[in-house]
Parts: structure tokens; sequence; C-alpha cells
């Protein structure tokens, strides 16, 4: 997912896109045993949808629990998020739009 919003925020400059980690929480999907807390697992993503707290212009970042969270490196890499997105072309047969600006 880093490496997706990494692509996006570099390819549409004028569109916010950030990754958040909702962390392991208790829905169906995590199960009754997830260790977070569920009102977290959704906060980070309303924290930067309403940029009420001076998060505004943010993108191409990574989020656990409204701080910016370590990634790996490689998704900062041009080079990398081109691969990618070429692969995801030739599994959906979707091209990734350009940014027309």
């Amino acid at each position: 997912m880093v490496l997706l919003t990494k692509a996006v925020a570099r390819r549409w400059p004028n569109v916010y896109a950030n990754a958040v980690d909702p962390s392991w929480v208790p829905t169906n999907m995590g199960g009754s045993g997830a260790p977070d807390d569920l009102q977290k697992g959704y906060q980070t993503q309303v924290w930067l949808a309403v940029n009420d707290e001076g998060n505004d212009n943010v993108s191409g970042r990574n989020f656990h629990h409204k701080k910016e969270a370590d990634y790996h490196p490689q998704a900062n890499n041009p080079a990398v998020q081109d691969k990618f997105l070429s692969l995801c072309e030739q599994v959906t047969g979707v091209c990734f739009p350009v940014n027309k600006k």
C-alpha cells in the first residue's frame, strides 16, 4: 500500500494520497482477540480527511495512529513504483492514468 501511495503522490501531486495502518483491531475479520482499539483503527483516516490539526497538504506518507510510521525505503524509488504499476497493469489490464495537471 505504501508503494502505491508513493506512486500516486508522485504522479498526481495535486491529489492527497497517504497510506494508513489501522493496526490489528477487533472486527469480524480481525477477530475478538485483536489487541488494538477499534476506534484507533479509523481515527487516522478521519484525521487526515478533516485536516483540522495542521495536517493539511500531507501526501505520500505512511501513518499509524496519527503518527508517521516507518516503511521500506525502496517504496521511495520511482523505478520500483513504476515497475509495480506496470505489474498491476499486466494483471488487471488497467493502466494507471498520467495526471494532465
